[in-house]
């Protein structure tokens, strides 16, 4: 695998799968820029929310990828997911990564919601 491929993995990981995924794969703390969440959470916080209307489907259309230092990543795509409740979601996102102890953590995510227009 490559280092894209794994983090592509591990990007899908934070749409599927609940807090204990977060608490593995979140800095200890993390600047995300979408929605009333914008901000500096620590892991535990982020953890705790995850845990909310997690999400049925996500499709993942990779439209970057780059490595500023060895030991930092950016991957943007853009998502096409349904909640658990049904609703459709659809957003242009960027998530940054920081290697620790030989680990890759998510230390910045943003979404931008897509509309209807730009698809």
């Amino acid at each position: 695998m490559t280092l894209r491929t794994d983090l592509i993995s591990i990007e899908r990981g934070f749409w599927t799968d609940g807090e204990a995924y977060y608490l593995a794969h979140v800095d200890e703390d993390c600047l995300l820029a979408f929605g009333q969440m914008a901000g500096v959470h620590g892991r535990e916080k982020m953890a705790r929310m995850a845990g909310q209307n997690r999400w049925q489907a996500v499709h993942m259309e990779e439209k970057g990828f780059v490595t500023p230092t060895p030991d930092t990543a950016i991957l943007t795509y853009e998502a096409h997911g349904i909640r658990a409740n049904g609703e459709k979601y659809d957003a242009l996102v960027s998530t940054s990564y920081v290697k620790r102890g030989g680990e890759w953590k998510m230390s910045f995510h943003q979404q931008t919601p897509l509309s209807e227009k730009l698809h």
